[in-house]
């Protein structure tokens, strides 16, 4: 199954399932469906869901195969801590 983390500005998360694509249009992030065997978002594509881009810090394509989808950001989301968004995102380092 492939979906879409959102995290946005006050950390929460937000999980678009059934989408394959996303692109911004004007002020907004858009999310679609766009068929079987489709590969560009055009006018047979399906909205799924919008959100004001402004709002958005990260996106996250996950493939989970048939596995129930979770989010997969930090626990600290659920319970309203801050969370680090790069936390378990490998880092570069100087030497």
């Amino acid at each position: 199954m492939v979906a879409y983390e959102i995290m946005l500005k006050d950390r929460t998360v937000e999980i678009v399932e059934a989408a394959d694509a996303y692109q911004q249009e004007g002020q907004m992030t858009t999310f679609f469906s766009t068929g079987a065997g489709r590969q560009v978002v055009d006018c047979w594509s399906t909205r799924v869901a919008s959100f004001r881009t402004s709002e958005i810090l990260i996106v996250r394509r996950v493939d989970r195969g048939d596995e129930a989808v979770a989010p997969a950001f930090g626990p600290g989301d659920q319970a309203g801590a801050p969370v680090d968004p790069l936390d378990g995102v490998a880092r570069l380092r100087s030497a």
